[in-house]
């Protein structure tokens, strides 16, 4: 393999909704630079930057029907049994809710965490609070959608944070989505909590770093019982 080949599969594309914001950075680089020149230099480390925030990498999805797959990159902040919300229609008895906090180096394009139809979709205005705190799923900015699987109704919430202050979602009512599927993208350091129904076992540890698209977060049908680790 060349070196030109090398460097072609090391660079990671950008997504398209951050082309405005890289030559954004980068314009105003060049009017750094033409007012001082060291201001160009950081204003290109910033340009840099936001291209590396908005990068959208290729993932490799388990295909598995009974497998729910982490929505974002980021760091399981929690796991634990949580009413859902009001505007996601799925009840008032606690379901499994599991959280990925992604900062803002973290890649923000969100990923379907299992195959079905999207049965509601529910835009809440709020505040941006800490997106790690536990009353951000409350009263924070967050979009929702419930999508229908083999095991039943899901939901998935995009939540806004500190620095996050544009939700996009781009799948539609009614429209199917696979697993590991891109449906919307947090600008700028946020989180993403999915709620599951009975029969869902937890499959990460807290503090553990889930890959969108990737990585196992929760499985259905399985006698395993919740998986238990330990640092190193």
């Amino acid at each position: 393999m060349d070196l030109f080949e090398t460097i072609r599969k090391t660079i990671v594309p950008v997504h398209k909704e951050g082309y405005p914001f890289v030559a954004a950075f980068f314009v105003a680089s060049l009017v750094l630079g033409w007012i001082w020149d060291p201001l160009f230099w950081v204003g290109l480390i910033l340009t840099l930057w936001c291209a590396y925030f908005f990068r959208d990498p290729e993932r490799v999805t388990p295909q598995d029907d009974d497998l729910v797959i982490s929505p974002a990159d980021g760091r399981v902040s929690s796991v634990q049994m949580v009413v859902p919300p009001q505007e996601l229609n799925l009840g008032t008895e606690p379901m499994l809710r599991i959280t990925v906090f992604m900062n803002v180096f973290n890649c923000h394009v969100n990923r379907a965490p299992m195959r079905g139809r999207v049965t509601t979709i529910a835009y809440k205005e709020g505040q941006f609070l800490n997106a790690e705190l536990d009353k951000a799923s409350t009263d924070n900015e967050r979009n929702g959608l419930v999508i229908d699987s083999k095991h039943g109704a899901i939901g998935v919430v995009q939540i806004a944070g500190l620095v996050a202050r544009r939700i996009i979602c781009w799948t539609n009512m009614n429209e199917p989505l696979d697993a590991g599927e891109r449906f919307g993208l947090i600008r700028f350091g946020s989180r993403l909590d999915v709620f599951l129904p009975a029969g869902a076992e937890p499959r990460v540890s807290l503090g553990q770093t889930a890959i969108a698209g990737e990585t196992v977060i929760a499985e259905f049908g399985s006698a395993k019982g919740p998986v238990i680790s330990r640092r190193s």
